[in-house]
């Protein structure tokens, strides 16, 4: 009898994570979602680096990060030579003052530097 709801209550469980699995990706908490399930070594595979890493390399300047069809802001100020920000949720917007000053990476690959003096533009989109 024991066995039984050992068994029934296993595969209770695991169809539990699938649903709160979900609600933590979507929301972008890498560190979050801190119960091991079958689920997460899978998104951890998918997700082994940042979204986006922006790095300043010439004159501080600002940027802006928001999350894309929220607009939830989470940074705006003025980044300083040599200063980076990394996010790893998505899909995100990245906008910089002065785009010749950042250095924009997105999935692990380096993006096309802006003008010096204009402004920038990156869409990081949905994994």
């Amino acid at each position: 009898m024991g066995g039984i709801s050992l068994v029934n209550a296993l595969t209770s469980d695991s169809k539990q994570p699938g649903p709160t699995g979900t609600a933590s990706e979507s929301t972008g908490g890498t560190r979050t979602g801190s119960a091991p399930s079958s689920r997460p070594p899978r998104s951890a595979t998918a997700s082994a680096g940042p979204s986006v890493v922006i790095r300043v390399t010439g004159s501080p300047t600002t940027v802006t990060v928001t999350v894309a069809g929220t607009g939830q802001v989470l940074h705006t100020g003025l980044l300083d030579t040599g200063e980076a920000r990394q996010y790893d949720q998505s899909p995100l917007n990245v906008v910089a003052a002065d785009a010749g000053s950042v250095e924009v990476t997105i999935y692990g690959q380096l993006q096309p530097r802006g003008q010096v003096g204009q402004r920038g533009e990156w869409t990081v989109p949905e994994r």
